[in-house]
């Protein structure tokens, strides 16, 4: 069995000459360890590296992380697309933003046999960074500086650190990696960039002949402060009969074992290797799992919005509960309709209304599109849909509160402003004075040398 299962994989490897795992991801930060590719059209400036001597004091403070998935149906995105109800910035801003894509490109042959079509990640990547930043006003110098005050801010109304604390920072992109037609990308306001460390990707094919990636994951890690992140974006197997979910079940286990990071990050730092090994876990994406009832049935309960009975029969919550290949895993309530298949650019269910007779297949209504989670240190704040008519399903959406391990960090030799300039050093210490918001303060010692 076992060499049934690795010849294809082997044979596919070879021909197509792909390597699925790669530490080559899209990023606004070039320099790390990891080969990065620069974004295409990007006029940034360099974000400030300051001085860090870790001491051996540690804090707990939590911070807002937005996840989303949604399967595009193989739609580009266009210019003028809206997702401002996806992410929702004009009412809540989150300090890291995870957005997951299916089927980004169609999935014929050409683009599953063929390279990725990278030009329609640098869209979706452009599509949300002009919607992170609509509001965004930072600015960071090339001298260490913490921001650059605006130029309307009176000067004596405010000092110039609380001038600066009040300016919303932009987002920019710590990882963003695509297989086929899985994607995903990860925003970070750029003033909390310093803090985050070690950013890896790991792709893991379950498609074709096990192997190709028309199905699997693409998953990504990174430290924030002392706490590691995993991130997993999965398309899993398709399929409404009765036992393609052992089918799922069986891409779950694959992607948990055949998903591996680098452990080793220098002479000291040993890093987890396996997706459970991380603190924090959320896993999104296309997850396929339906609804163990008739289509009629199906059908009916959706119109009477009788979301219970269907979430009782809901294949993917039976597996959360039996524990099988969900093993300590949560999900919050679901309030919203299912979020698949719709017919096109309408609200009718697929194979309801007008156009019924014309559908080629019944597709009962069922909630493929999940963000679930594992470990400890992260509170469920929302778990909705949009309603984004780009495609045949409708987005998902959560927003977590996470606990972060932060080490009270002493800056040495950082500059705010004129104020503080050669002439003084000061210490400081960093840590966060809203344990909601995520938002930095600083307590300036009275040690000045000259």
């Amino acid at each position: 069995m076992r060499g049934e299962v690795m010849w294809p994989r082997l044979v596919a490897s070879k021909l197509l000459r792909k390597t699925l795992g790669s530490n080559n991801f899209v990023a606004d930060f070039p320099g790390n360890t990891y080969s990065f590719l620069d974004l295409p059209s990007l006029d940034l400036q360099p974000l400030p590296s300051p001085k860090i001597l870790l001491t051996d004091r540690h804090d707990t403070q939590k911070f807002k992380v937005f996840v989303s998935t949604w399967n595009v149906g193989g739609v580009a995105p266009t210019e003028d697309l809206n997702i401002d109800d996806l992410l929702d910035t004009s009412n809540t801003t989150c300090d890291i933003y995870v957005l997951g894509f299916q089927e980004v490109v169609p999935l014929r042959a050409s683009n599953v046999l063929g390279s990725d079509k990278k030009k329609i990640s640098m869209k979706w990547n452009s599509l949300i960074r002009k919607t992170l930043n609509k509001k965004s006003h930072y600015r960071c110098d090339n001298n260490n500086n913490l921001c650059e005050k605006q130029q309307h801010v009176t000067k004596g109304t405010k000092s110039n650190i609380e001038s600066s604390m009040m300016i919303r920072p932009e987002f920019r992109c710590l990882i963003s990696k695509q297989m086929v037609g899985i994607m995903i990308s990860v925003w970070v306001r750029s003033d909390l960039h310093p803090f985050f460390r070690n950013p890896s990707v790991s792709c893991v094919g379950c498609g074709i002949m096990g192997c190709l990636g028309n199905k699997g994951s693409v998953s990504v890690r990174f430290q924030f402060h002392e706490t590691s992140f995993c991130f997993i974006c999965a398309h899993l197997a398709s399929g409404g009969r009765e036992g393609d979910e052992r089918l799922r079940n069986y891409n779950v286990t694959e992607i948990f074992s055949r998903t591996s990071f680098p452990t080793s990050m220098g002479p000291s730092l040993d890093l987890p290797k396996t997706i459970l090994q991380h603190d924090r876990v959320v896993l999104l994406g296309d997850l396929n799992y339906r609804i163990s009832l008739s289509e009629s049935d199906t059908r009916l309960l959706v119109n009477r919005k009788d979301w219970n009975t269907l979430l009782e029969n809901d294949q993917l919550r039976m597996e959360l509960m039996d524990g099988q290949a969900f093993e300590a895993w949560h999900e919050g309530t679901i309030s919203f309709a299912p979020t698949y298949k719709y017919q096109l650019t309408c609200d009718e269910y697929y194979g309801c209304g007008p156009l019924a007779n014309k559908a080629k297949k019944k597709r009962a209504p069922a909630w493929c599109d999940r963000i679930i989670w594992t470990g400890e240190g992260l509170k469920q704040l929302l778990y909705t849909r949009s309603e984004t008519r780009l495609s045949d399903h409708r987005p998902v959406k959560a927003m977590f509160y996470v606990e972060v391990k932060v080490s009270r960090m002493r800056y040495g030799s950082l500059c705010l402003s004129e104020r503080f300039g050669s002439q003084h050093r000061r210490n400081l210490d960093i840590h966060s004075d809203d344990e909601y918001s995520g938002r930095l303060s600083f307590d300036v010692k009275n040690k000045m040398t000259p």
